[in-house]
């Protein structure tokens, strides 16, 4: 069944008011699927899902990136078999009973890579405002390519997920896929999601150098692809 080789990949970090939401909004059938990352959490995240006996793995290098390239390689191994991979935050800022209108088009409509668009912005900070903005601009005016937003709940076929050869390891992640995914040549589409304003201060743009951090990164990210020629390396097993 389709769904049992749909996983899904949430990275935390200090999450202990949020991920228990997160998981139980998601339709039941989903819930078993669930791969949870800890990022090096000092709050009592982890004691949380120890409690509710909700499997986990650790990354410790810190990193947006790095959360989701362990819950990638952890798939490669126990779950070679893996047909789409779902990427969803853990702090309850998008909506994660709307995970059919992410993978739907994937399963019914052969898509390769769907992004949920975030209606609404006001939802979203200045600086993400801002953020989404420039980058969304950039792709266009350099990859030819018209993305709405840079939203972060997204699914993705697996194999061609690990044709990307995704490289980045922290706040340049979201957009290296969707560059990465124009250049591959992947089928792509964007789909309305819920968003609201997240529970807890976000590590990134809820501080200034969060912010100029994450802006820095996702600018150098958009030319440095530019320039490179990155060859597949991840392998799917079978």
């Amino acid at each position: 069944m389709i769904f049992d080789k749909i996983k899904i990949i949430i990275p935390v970090l200090n999450e202990e008011k949020s991920i228990l939401k997160v998981i139980n909004s998601l339709p039941e059938k989903y819930r078993k699927n669930v791969i949870v990352v800890d990022n090096g959490s000092t709050d009592g995240t982890i004691e949380l899902l120890k409690k509710n006996n909700i499997d986990f793995i650790l990354e410790n290098k810190k990193g947006y990136g790095s959360a989701c390239f362990k819950g990638i390689e952890f798939l490669k191994k126990e779950y070679p078999d893996t047909e789409i991979v779902v990427f969803l935050d853990g702090d309850y800022s998008d909506y994660p009973e709307e995970i059919e209108d992410i993978v739907n088009p994937i399963i019914y409509e052969d898509y390769d890579f769907v992004i949920g668009v975030r209606k609404n912005k006001n939802a979203l900070t200045i600086q993400q405002r801002f953020g989404n903005y420039l980058a969304t601009k950039l792709i266009k005016i350099f990859y030819n390519y018209s993305y709405q937003d840079l939203g972060p709940f997204r699914a993705i076929k697996f194999k061609k997920l690990l044709e990307l050869n995704m490289k980045d390891r922290d706040f340049g992640w979201t957009v290296e896929m969707q560059i990465k995914a124009v250049k591959n040549n992947l089928k792509i589409k964007e789909v309305p999601v819920s968003y609201r304003k997240r529970i807890g201060k976000s590590k990134i743009s809820g501080t200034i150098k969060g912010t100029l951090s994450a802006g820095y990164k996702i600018i150098f990210v958009i030319f440095r692809l530019l320039y490179k020629n990155e060859g597949r390396r991840w392998k799917v097993e079978g």
